[in-house]
């Protein structure tokens, strides 16, 4: 039996179902960002300590917080043309780009989900039935070809009364805006790689231009011996030693060019340049560390975009569980159907040609072998998984931060006592020197003293450099600037 709704009854029933809607209750958990103990100050580098360490010694770091493009702060005009670059040319962030917008089209796509979905499919159709069983009830056959014509216009609808396609969307809203933080991330990453790769560079370059100033002073001490073995001063031995010196000198240098040529290409990779067609002039390093603003601990859960991002992963697995708890509840759905439909083409749109059909539907699963309440010990399991992820990520950052700063307290000591070294081995050899070309020792002892002063130099070179990438290292752990309140809201993310 089939009973036909009246029209009368129409808006009656499409405020029950909307009325269910609407006041639907949402089955899930409520979300709560998970706890991480923070201490209440950073221990490594403390205002007691900012008068041993270089670039703390007149800032007060903890008033402030970093902001706007950092790499300014090391005052290098080359080094800020090429992170200009970094946004429009790195090939890794446009990649994180399309993540986002792949994310916040899935947001649309099952956000379209809580409204009706209409559909047509206009036919046209001339049949033929059986001319055996055409008959009519007086036993005279009747026309056996027939037309249909129709233009239906079909309309579903299910009401998310436990939740299910709120969930779903907000997961997918929580997830686009970790896909935000992680784009943010794959920012501050690549700018600081650049950072770190344009500093190591030009400590090379650096490096580069002590040993050049040794070869030169090599160059020297080889005239000078064998100018005293011509003479009958001195041994062939002594300008065989000092030309072996000068030789592996020589041979060090030429290494140099390795790291440097890594380095180069490393940055042309990172402003999207083929490396081939790139290059950056020879300069010594120049730049000193700057005083960066660290805040307190707690900073952190705001202003590090992988942090920001682990905790939107979290809360888009809440909403999952939520999303998945749905289905142990009955569906509701209301389909309808509109149109026309006649056997001759000249009536078909007449009104007396309509036809419409209306009518609720209630669908439950009875049995599936426990199916459903695997798939949310599944869900909480994922949201077990991404606090911990998230905590972890937290620690992490911790540990990161306090290490860039130990790094940058402990070298600015470290470098004054290796300066101290390398003023007393700069003595040591102008006395061997002096007492050599006295003739009272012989040359291994210039020899010592120049392997010695080499060594030195080098060592407060790379602390130099280590300094410098250890500031690079705290703007990159503190976040770079960044900060979560830039996160797209959910209102901005459906907007075009």
């Amino acid at each position: 039996m089939r009973t036909r709704l009246s029209y009368a009854s129409l808006p009656l029933l499409a405020a029950l179902i909307g009325g269910l809607a609407l006041s639907g209750c949402n089955v899930g958990p409520r979300y709560a960002r998970a706890s991480v103990p923070a201490p209440p100050a950073y221990k490594e580098l403390t205002p007691e300590s900012f008068k041993e360490t270089d670039g703390w010694k007149t800032a007060q770091p903890q008033e402030g917080v970093l902001r706007g493009k950092w790499w300014e702060m090391f005052q290098d005009p080359e080094l800020n043309a090429l992170e200009e670059q970094v946004d429009v040319s790195n090939q890794n962030i446009n990649s994180y780009e399309a993540q986002f917008q792949q994310a916040r089209a899935l947001i649309l796509e099952n956000r379209a989900s809580l409204y009706p979905s209409a559909t047509t499919a206009p036919t046209a159709q001339r049949s033929r039935a059986s001319s055996t069983e055409a008959l009519s009830t007086a036993g005279k056959q009747i026309n056996i070809t027939s037309n249909n014509y129709s233009l239906p216009l079909n309309i579903s609808w299910e009401a998310d009364i436990w939740g299910r396609v709120r969930n779903t969307v907000l997961g997918y809203t929580y997830s686009a805006q970790a896909s935000a933080a992680d784009w943010e991330n794959a920012r501050l990453s690549a700018r600081a790689n650049l950072a770190l790769a344009y500093f190591q560079l030009r400590g090379q370059d650096t490096l580069a231009q002590l040993y050049q100033e040794t070869i030169e002073s090599y160059q020297q001490a080889l005239e000078l011996t064998r100018a005293r073995y011509e003479t009958g001063i001195d041994s062939d031995e002594s300008v065989a030693q000092a030309e072996s010196t000068l030789k592996d000198a020589q041979a060090q240098a030429t290494n140099l060019g390795i790291v440097r040529a890594q380095q180069e290409h490393a940055i042309a990779l990172l402003v999207g340049q083929p490396a081939s067609a790139f290059s950056v002039p020879v300069k010594p390093l120049q730049a000193r560390p700057p005083a960066i603003p660290f805040g307190v601990p707690s900073d952190i859960l705001q202003r590090r975009p992988d942090v920001a991002a682990a905790e939107r992963d979290m809360a888009a697995a809440n909403a999952a569980i939520g999303a998945a708890k749905a289905a142990f509840f009955p569906s509701i759905s209301l389909t309808g159907e509109l149109g026309y439909q006649t056997a001759h083409i000249s009536q078909w749109l007449n009104w007396p040609s309509r036809v419409w059909a209306l009518g609720p539907s209630v669908s439950q699963t009875i049995f599936n072998a426990g199916a459903i309440r695997a798939a949310v010990t599944e869900a909480k399991a994922v949201q077990e998984q991404q606090t911990a992820q998230y905590r972890q990520t937290v620690l992490t950052a911790f540990q990161q931060v306090e290490d860039a700063l130990a790094s940058l307290r402990i070298l600015s000591r470290e470098i004054q006592q290796q300066d101290e070294a390398v003023r007393a081995s700069g003595r040591y050899l102008t006395l061997a020197e002096d007492r050599y070309k006295s003739g009272i020792d012989p040359y291994l002892n210039v020899l010592s003293a120049q392997t010695t002063v080499l060594a030195d130099r080098q060592t407060a070179a790379n602390l130099r450099i280590q300094q410098i990438l250890a500031s690079v290292q705290l703007v990159e752990a503190l976040g770079g600037g960044w900060d979560a309140a830039q996160l797209p809201s959910p209102q901005q993310l459906v907007s075009k």
